[in-house]
């Protein structure tokens, strides 16, 4: 079936119509042009064959002689009757044996003979000599000698030679028929083959394959078709290339982003999304209970809905597992009508956090200030109003005065220098430090406190090496920090170890107390900036903090291109840890 669809067998049985309907035009043309050809050539020849005989007659001959004559000069086929004015009649002889004699009677009763005879008019045509028998006769008057002359012949003699005229005709039509099917088939072949090898080339186009070429046989409209799909291949190989170096792009930037990014087509099907937003839904999934890939949360089927009416953009924010997180929504337009909807989720945990801490910051910062300010204005007023009555009372207003400017002076203090840290300000003064003299001094420094809160203090030193590249006293304020929150939070007989070790590239520095240990709640907070876990450590000191030392101690070990963690578990103790590298080339 396909092969009687294909564009050869149209073309083809096109071009044979076409051609038969010309040549059985042509042949119909041809034989009724030889058919009035024959007629008319056997008419002249017997004209000619009476005028011949007519002039013999108008010469004064014998009439045996006369007779020899007309049989040599007419047709074999013919035969001739001399009618003479006498009534006498004179037929020759012919080869053709069924041809009939002419009788006085009928030549004077024919209505076309008789018009000779009577009339001395010359006549031919086709005569009916009875029902079944008609000649091609011609009829001529000798007005010298008053006779009628007429040559006649069968019509079949006439009637075969257009047979034959018609059987060459029809055989030459035939042939040509022949010739033009193969002609026709081998031109139809010709004009579709390129397109043949253009339709597989369009299809290998359609399958992806854009180097596909045509080949350009010929130069002629179908050679500029080839050359125009050839064209069409490079640009689509070029723009292919193009469209997917920019969805390579895209996909890489949508990879790379911290943002969520989702399109979403009219019917909240997801089309493209990017690793974080994937995780955002897993995440609300997993909080709504239903892990369906194709599930959607109602609030984000209800703000994608609202989007798509409202054909404007669209901010929502909601919370999930304890994270906060902004979906901003805005239509994708296709022409005028709205195709779909891309989301962007933003996690704004962060900056919550950061707008409490900064809050915080300022309520701690004036709470921190507002007590030692209180205590100032207080007992000065105190004892400018000689309420305390002797000099002891007043020497112990002065020492809580001094005390507290003092502990006001060291919160300023430290705010300063976590300022200058987080601002990138502070230049550390690294120098060659000897490990072992070091840590002992840092030791030594703290044992008379220690043995008056009978706490056994001491140091694990497993290095080998000589010396580290740090700034001494900001790492003495680190270990000192340290050490000094172990000791407040640790009870009588209790102990403290500094423990020194070396690993491939680093020091690795760690504070080990028995105190009563960090709560699990509070131990990703203890770095924050004024953050107290009194409320989980029992703490034997007096002496109040100001809650930034941690805060300042990770800024100078992260300075030193070090890291700092902390383990604890509530009532076993804590371990400080930290490690910064040997060297300053390492």
């Amino acid at each position: 079936m396909m092969f009687w669809r294909s564009v050869v067998v149209k073309l083809w049985v096109t071009f044979l119509f076409v051609i038969f309907v010309v040549l059985a035009i042509i042949s119909l043309l041809l034989v009724e042009f030889f058919d009035g050809y024959h007629v008319n050539q056997a008419e002249e020849q017997l004209l000619d064959e009476a005028t011949k005989i007519a002039e013999l007659i108008e010469i004064d001959q014998p009439q045996d002689t006369t007779e020899r004559i007309v049989q040599t000069v007419k047709d074999d086929t013919s035969k001739i009757t001399i009618l003479s004015q006498d009534d006498l009649i004179w037929t020759s002889d012919s080869s053709d044996s069924d041809l009939p004699t002419i009788s006085k009677e009928w030549l004077k009763t024919n209505l076309t003979t008789r018009e000779v005879i009577e009339n001395h008019s010359d006549m031919s045509g086709q005569v009916s000599l009875d029902k079944d028998r008609q000649v091609l006769m011609v009829g001529t008057y000798v007005q010298e000698s008053g006779v009628s002359i007429f040559a006649y012949q069968s019509s079949e003699v006439v009637a075969e030679t257009t047979k034959q005229t018609e059987k060459i005709i029809l055989l030459a039509a035939a042939i040509a028929i022949i010739l033009m099917t193969v002609f026709a088939f081998f031109l139809s072949s010709r004009i579709t083959a390129p397109l043949i090898k253009m339709r597989k080339g369009a299809l290998e186009l359609a399958r992806g394959e854009f180097k596909t070429k045509v080949p350009i046989v010929t130069h002629d409209e179908i050679g500029e078709l080839a050359m125009a799909f050839n064209r069409m291949g490079r640009q689509l190989n070029y723009h292919m290339d193009a469209l997917r170096q920019e969805k390579e792009q895209l996909y890489s930037i949508l990879r790379s982003m911290a943002d969520g990014v989702i399109t979403f087509n009219r019917e909240a099907g997801i089309i493209v999304s990017n690793p974080p937003a994937q995780r955002f839904l897993h995440d609300w999934r997993y909080e709504l209970g239903n892990q369906q890939n194709d599930f959607l949360p109602e609030a984000i089927i209800k703000l994608l809905y609202t989007v798509i009416q409202s054909e404007s953009e669209q901010v929502q924010e909601v919370k999930v597992q304890g994270r906060y997180w902004v979906m901003i929504m805005s239509p994708l337009y296709d022409e005028t009508n709205v195709r779909g909807v891309v989301a962007v989720i933003r996690d704004m945990t962060q900056e919550r956090k950061t707008d409490q801490l900064r809050e915080e910051f300022i309520a701690n910062v004036s709470h921190e200030l507002r007590t030692p300010i209180s205590m100032l204005q207080g007992y000065s007023e105190a004892i400018v109003d000689d309420i305390a009555a002797s000099p002891e009372e007043k020497n112990e207003l002065a020492s809580i005065i001094r005390d507290e400017s003092l502990r006001m002076g060291r919160l300023v203090n430290e705010l300063l220098d976590l300022a200058r840290m987080k601002a990138g300000h502070e230049v550390l003064h690294k120098e060659e430090v000897n490990l072992t003299l070091f840590i002992d001094r840092i030791i030594r420094k703290f044992q008379v406190p220690a043995n008056e809160q009978m706490i056994h203090i001491y140091t694990e030193n497993k290095v080998e090496l000589a010396t580290i590249f740090v700034d001494q006293d900001r790492l003495e304020q680190v270990l000192t920090n340290l050490i000094d929150n172990a000791m407040q939070h640790t009870e009588k007989n209790g102990e403290v170890k500094l423990i020194v070790e070396e690993e491939v590239k680093n020091v690795r520095f760690s504070i080990k107390d028995t105190g009563s240990g960090i709560s699990e709640d509070d131990l990703p907070f203890v770095f924050e900036r004024f953050y107290k876990a009194d409320k989980s450590r029992k703490k034997t000191s007096k002496r109040k903090g100001t809650g930034l030392g941690l805060s300042i101690a990770k800024n100078i070990v992260e300075a030193h291109d070090g890291t700092i963690t902390v383990q604890s578990k509530h009532g076993e103790g804590t371990t400080f840890s930290f490690v910064i590298p040997k060297t300053e080339e390492e």
